[in-house]
């Protein structure tokens, strides 16, 4: 008998259930989470980041694409919920798990994925740009859709949004993931 239902790799449900047990309601969507695991296994041998891990989910979806020869470090200002999201990952060498400011992946760049899902993304938008390698993957989740161009949100025009799609060193698009979310996937032009 066929399954309709698509599995979620192992460590997506240990770092949901730290997120119920933290009491953390911003978890990745599994749409965006399939979304990354797909750009982690395009870079097989890469370099990978995550902005915001939260309780880990995105991170267990990055996880769950990451090959063999990559690595995947991922930063969170709150200590708890770091503290917590390490415990998923704790016994595997290829997830590093850091505590603090956005800024402190700064360190393991250039990236071949980033997953900017906290810091970043909104304060320092060019900066976030300038960490990836060529070719690397950008990918941005909590977009309302906007069927207008330029893109609007609140009425008014999304600058945020408008910066990553017309970027000069990025082709990007917009990837509507539920009828009420769209994510933005980029690659850094070589």
């Amino acid at each position: 008998m066929m399954t309709t239902e698509r599995a979620f790799p192992p460590r997506v449900t240990a770092a949901e259930r730290v997120a119920v047990e933290a009491g953390f309601e911003n978890s990745c969507l599994p749409e965006v989470g399939r979304l990354l695991g797909l750009a982690a296994a395009a870079k097989p041998n890469g370099v990978v980041a995550e902005s915001g891990t939260g309780s880990g989910v995105g991170t267990a979806w990055l996880r769950s694409g990451l090959g063999a020869g990559a690595r995947l470090v991922t930063v969170e200002r709150d200590e708890d919920l770091a503290r917590r999201a390490a415990g998923v990952f704790a016994d595997d060498d290829r997830v590093d798990v850091l505590t603090g400011d956005w800024r402190l992946l700064e360190q393991y760049a250039p990236f071949d994925v980033f997953f900017c899902d906290g810091g970043g993304k909104r304060d320092d938008p060019e900066r976030v740009v300038e960490l990836l390698a060529p070719g690397g993957l950008l990918i941005l989740d909590d977009f309302t859709p906007s069927p207008h161009w330029p893109p609007r949100f609140g009425g008014k025009v999304d600058e945020l949004r408008l910066f990553y799609l017309t970027h000069p060193a990025l082709n990007a698009t917009e990837v509507l993931t539920t009828p009420l979310a769209a994510t933005i996937v980029a690659a850094r032009r070589l």
